[in-house]
């Protein structure tokens, strides 16, 4: 849900302002509206912007129908999506290797059903009071199959634990064996994620 980005505060709500949409949190929900971007054509915009707070919708609602937590929708309307908030930490201040290897679970049972979160970080997960582990901002999903769009997905979330946490490694073994334990052609997914990090690190240079 964006929880990185300009925040806004006063007693009644907490609004962050994120490069697709404001989300503002006002007592247990959540309201994630689309802005409109100036540089498209009026009509334009307004389809495209009714377009993907329709399509994340969905995919969000089809992810917690498969078994992975995600916040319950409430309401949807032209380019605003409502759900609830969900009482937590983000993964990246809590995150440890039983956490991560929940998360590996989790992502692939989005990739066996086609789902790409497609901003997969530890910043988009949130660890909840209950010990649940649940994911969020969806903005940027889609569903496709190919192991090229699986491999980047889980690229990214490595990436993610690279940039941020000090023991990487070992919260990357424990995200492959959950991933492992859920996804049969993870084996597949995770060597084309080797190949576009060593395509990454041959642009480098």
């Amino acid at each position: 849900m964006c929880p990185v980005g300009n925040a806004f505060s006063s007693k009644e709500s907490l609004m962050i302002q994120c490069a697709e949409a404001i989300v503002e949190i006002k007592d247990d929900l959540v309201y994630k509206r689309r802005i409109e971007k100036r540089y498209r054509v009026k009509e334009i915009d307004e389809r495209i912007r009714k377009e993907r707070t329709k399509s994340e919708a969905k995919i969000i609602s089809e992810a917690r129908r498969k078994g992975v937590p995600t916040p319950v929708i409430f309401d949807i309307a032209d380019y605003e999506i409502v759900m609830e908030k969900i009482e937590g930490d983000l993964a990246r201040e809590v995150i440890d290797e039983a956490i991560s290897e929940r998360i590996g679970e989790f992502v692939g049972i989005l990739h066996k059903n086609s789902i790409i979160h497609s901003d997969l970080t530890t910043s988009n997960i949130i660890v909840g009071r209950d010990n649940v582990v649940y994911f969020i901002d969806f903005g940027l999903s889609f569903i496709e199959s190919s192991t090229e769009a699986r491999g980047v997905d889980v690229h990214l979330f490595f990436q993610s634990l690279r940039g941020t946490h000090e023991s990487y490694e070992q919260l990357k073994l424990s995200f492959i064996t959950g991933y492992k334990k859920s996804f049969s052609n993870a084996a597949q997914v995770l060597k084309r994620a080797e190949e576009i990090e060593r395509r990454g690190r041959y642009v480098e240079r």
